[in-house]
């Protein structure tokens, strides 16, 4: 497993990072331990978490996830493992978060109870990389890159990052650590696969220019990116299956991720995937972390038998004649995702 530098921190990582969201919801804690431990022995030093998980959010089993994280973690050598958690953001738009009644925020108060009560579930006494999970621009940027400065400082965290800014917010960010002098964000974490390219269009640029990295999440552009939505289908117990008809944010979400042109691209890639022998889920994985800007791809699954496909592309470089096939898909069918 290869490994790669987060930012300008002094923390390497496997190119291929496990997400935890489905632990605690759809993926029990046996199974979870069977997957984790299948990836630790593949070579994967690299979880991400968040207080918000599992989802979908539901104050039921909040911060289940960052529990049933932490007792595995004991079955390994600490040192070992980096471990990414996340604060949830202010809880007034897009998403509400099951913590603090749904009052969360990025402010020192909110910050300060998050980080606590992630390490009592994860049962540690530092986190590797601690992340804001959407943004909250309404709360002044100095408070929150001060707060997290403190903690670095008290040694609870490591290294800062964030999850699903902007171009704007992230040079924001930067620039404020810069002038006050405190800890900057090293990582971005946000949707990136071949159905979801946007971030190629500004916030590649920053983070070649400022040594941000990027740890992608969705490379399989939320499972879409195998084929099992092709055809009309709605696979039982898929995410978008049960997201369809919730309404809402989820009918949103899972409009946007399936839908005519989605599909389409998707058709495609998975000739590409097929003519080059190989499943379109490894292709997938494979290209997400076939870029200068990334640091790790965060691949996820609710079950064990899933993680084949997807540990393949560990040691694969991708040839140019694939890479340019899939730059073409791209051309020909602009922005699947909106």
């Amino acid at each position: 497993m290869r490994t790669r530098r987060l930012g300008k921190s002094a923390i390497y990582v496997s190119d291929i990072c496990m997400g935890t969201m489905t632990f605690g919801s759809q993926t029990d804690e046996k199974e979870a331990f069977r997957i984790l431990d299948e990836c630790y022995d593949a070579g994967i030093n690299f979880y991400d978490a968040a207080e918000n998980y599992p989802v979908p959010p539901d104050p039921k089993w909040a911060g289940r996830t960052e529990e049933i994280v932490g007792k595995w973690m004991k079955t390994k050598d600490r040192d070992s493992l980096i471990i990414a958690t996340k604060v949830s953001g202010p809880s007034h738009g897009w998403i509400k978060s099951s913590q603090r009644a749904g009052m969360t925020a990025m402010d020192r108060h909110n910050i300060t109870r998050a980080v606590e009560a992630s390490l009592e579930r994860l049962d540690t006494d530092y986190i590797d990389l601690y992340q804001t999970h959407w943004p909250d621009h309404g709360t002044g940027f100095d408070e929150t890159m001060e707060t997290l400065d403190e903690l670095v400082r008290a040694g609870l965290i490591r290294i800062i990052g964030c999850s699903n800014e902007n171009a704007w917010g992230l040079m924001k960010s930067l620039a404020t650590a810069e002038r006050l002098g405190t800890a900057r964000y090293q990582t971005i974490q946000n949707n990136f696969s071949l159905n979801n390219r946007r971030f190629e269009d500004e916030l590649a640029n920053i983070c070649k220019h400022e040594n941000v990295s990027l740890i992608p999440y969705s490379p399989i552009a939320g499972g879409v990116l195998s084929g099992k939505y092709n055809g009309g289908a709605t696979p039982e117990g898929a995410r978008f299956s049960s997201y369809i008809n919730k309404g809402g944010r989820h009918t949103l979400m899972a409009q946007r991720f399936v839908n005519e042109k989605s599909l389409a691209a998707t058709e495609r890639y998975m000739a590409i995937a097929e003519e080059a022998g190989m499943s379109p889920v490894t292709l997938a994985t494979a290209w997400s972390k076939q870029h200068d800007f990334v640091a790790s791809t965060i691949v996820g699954v609710s079950r064990q038998d899933q993680l084949a496909p997807i540990l393949a592309a560990a040691e694969m470089v991708l040839s140019d004649d694939i890479m340019k096939a899939c730059d073409a898909v791209s051309k020909d069918i602009l922005y699947p995702m909106g």
